[in-house]
């Protein structure tokens, strides 16, 4: 008689060699459902690989004793594991699960709903009718732009042969120091009418101290009074800020 160990051993061999001949006989099924997802930016290869995995779980996981076939069970689980590599990995830019949940429902909907209205659906429209508010059903459809992006190394459809990072614009070198300017807005705000019209026009519009004083009527001695005078209270008060915690 057999001990309890060998029987083990024996039903785990047993269960193996099933997997392996159900993964052998299905391999061709698994095959041809991954070839139906070809098209979506993913490579065949590597759709037949998650298809082929599938199966392997599907066949391990398999349980005759419920009456069902095999093809029956593992049809789904495949098609299952292939939709979920396309929402973790199909997307060029990386986003939420919850992105990615409000795409697919906006764009299953979108084609049918565009139907009934006979012209395409409204965000308003949309929202209504996924029972949703109208800020995910923008973000639902915008979410589709993350899913394929363009290289800036690919050519234009213009005639020149220019590339896309050639017609790009350039990096506005006044974005860094767009905090800086609000808050010396907001300081200068709080001068006196005469000195914000004297900055003004000595440094935005380049006028010298002389062009300024013949502008306003001024003696140039005071203009040049007044300049000092506002540097410094801007200067005291933007570093008084800079101090506090």
């Amino acid at each position: 008689m057999m001990g309890p160990a060998i029987r083990r051993r024996a039903l785990v061999d047993n269960v193996a060699r099933r997997r392996d001949e159900l993964v052998a006989a299905y391999m061709p099924m698994a095959a041809r459902i991954a070839r139906g997802f070809v098209g979506r930016g993913q490579d065949l290869d590597d759709l037949t690989q998650v298809a082929m995995l599938e199966l392997v779980r599907a066949a391990s996981r398999f349980d005759p004793v419920l009456g069902f076939a095999f093809a029956q069970y593992a049809h789904p689980c495949i098609i299952g594991g292939l939709k979920k590599h396309f929402r973790d990995n199909g997307w060029s830019l990386h986003i939420t699960r919850r992105m990615q949940e409000l795409h697919l429902q906006t764009s299953r909907t979108l084609p049918g709903l565009t139907q009934h209205l006979g012209r395409h659906p409204t965000i308003a429209e949309l929202a209504i009718h996924l029972h949703l508010s109208e800020t995910d059903a923008r973000d639902g459809v915008d979410a589709g732009r993350a899913f394929n992006t363009q290289s800036i190394n690919a050519p234009t459809r213009d005639e020149q042969g220019l590339e896309l990072a050639e017609i790009l614009g350039a990096l506005d070198p006044r974005l860094e120091s767009a905090p800086d300017r609000l808050m010396l807005a907001q300081y200068t705000a709080v001068l006196p009418r005469l000195q914000q019209r004297i900055l003004h026009l000595r440094f935005f519009d380049g006028l010298s101290q002389q062009e300024i004083s013949e502008r306003l009527g001024v003696s140039q001695m005071q203009i040049s009074r007044l300049l000092s005078r506002s540097i410094d209270r801007l200067r005291t008060e933007m570093l008084a800020h800079a101090r506090q915690p």
